[in-house]
């Protein structure tokens, strides 16, 4: 079977959660009848279609694009950002996002390799890449028709297990429990409720989830206030700010144990300046990196970031086999002492 062959297998109607019926140009809903189309090899699985027409690049590089001549290459210059972070950036920068990662994956470790995971608002595959080079099987999921064609580019340049979907994290169009890991960085505060979201990620999760986000926080608060986090992004959206218990609570109430929950301190711009080549110059970095850690021991617990970790307290099933296999020459994860 080929990778969208074995997708095609797992998905169901977002709006009905009937059985599909694929041709090459589109899955048809047996039961409610609606047609969702098959767009560059892509499904697109929304019941509302121009949601796909969104991309992540239009707010998070907005800012940039003063001029049509600027706009067109600012804008590649954006999508090959976006494609391989954080490959070739700083290595303060990578050490924050693998650290970050590691920190999601607390009480998790033994169910990545071999799972079949979820990575939901996934944008341009950054974290279906840390899943995928953990060990599992990811289809990463956007409602972003671009997001997902870059993430199957960042795929293809890595050799990596992954499978782009365009999805809404809201109607996932997968049935209950029908996966073993669903993952979430950084996405739902995008959403007005975010509760939906991570109500819709426990139920299709048979095995684990993982919630990295903003934490409502003091510290937030007074960033916000001096210009440091966003209280409203650029496309107008609120960022929705949670907290571990309300997280923690949504999970249990959907038959979730917790295994892991903290909050900690970091901060880092979605693109690295000037500050973070320097700090990641080899002879300072071991500092900052201990600094930071011993930072975080003493005040984390009031930290900005928040990440809960979650396992069904049923019998876990077994994994699926469906997505593709993990390359058998697939590369480490990136560390910061590693520039690629």
């Amino acid at each position: 079977m080929t990778p969208v062959d074995d997708l095609h297998a797992l998905l169901v109607c977002p709006a009905c959660r009937g059985a599909l019926a694929w041709s090459q140009a589109e899955g048809r809903c047996a039961s409610c009848g609606r047609a969702y189309p098959v767009l560059d090899g892509i499904p697109v699985m929304l019941v509302e279609r121009s949601a796909a027409e969104h991309d992540e690049i239009e707010h998070l590089h907005g800012h940039q694009h003063k001029h049509q001549q600027a706009a067109f290459f600012d804008r590649e210059l954006a999508e090959e950002f976006e494609i391989t972070r954080p490959h070739g950036t700083p290595a303060l920068y990578r050490w924050l996002l693998v650290e970050k990662f590691r920190r999601s994956m607390t009480g998790l470790e033994a169910a990545v390799p071999g799972a079949t995971a979820l990575a939901v608002c996934a944008g341009s595959g950054m974290d279906a890449e840390l899943l995928a080079r953990a060990g599992a099987r990811v289809i990463a999921a956007d409602i972003s028709l671009g997001a997902a064609r870059r993430a199957r580019e960042r795929a293809r340049r890595h050799g990596l297990a992954i499978v782009p979907l365009v999805a809404d994290v809201e109607g996932l169009p997968f049935a209950d429990g029908s996966l073993d890991l669903v993952y979430v960085h950084d996405g739902l505060h995008h959403l007005e409720e975010p509760t939906r979201g991570l109500q819709e990620m426990a139920r299709v999760a048979g095995r684990a989830v993982s919630v990295t986000e903003p934490a409502r926080a003091a510290a937030t608060a007074l960033a916000v206030r001096l210009g440091l986090a966003l209280e409203q992004e650029d496309a107008g959206n609120r960022v929705a700010r949670l907290t571990p218990a309300e997280v923690a609570d949504a999970l249990r109430a959907r038959g979730f144990e917790i295994v892991h929950a903290e909050r900690y301190a970091m901060y880092y711009r979605h693109e690295p300046g000037r500050a973070f080549r320097l700090l990641s110059r080899p002879w300072l970095l071991p500092a900052v990196t201990a600094a930071w850690r011993a930072a975080n021991a003493a005040i984390g617990r009031a930290g900005n970031k928040l990440t809960v970790s979650a396992v069904r307290a049923a019998a876990p099933r077994a994994a699926s086999a469906c997505v593709p296999a993990r390359p058998t020459a697939a590369g480490k994860e990136p560390t910061a002492a590693r520039e690629r």
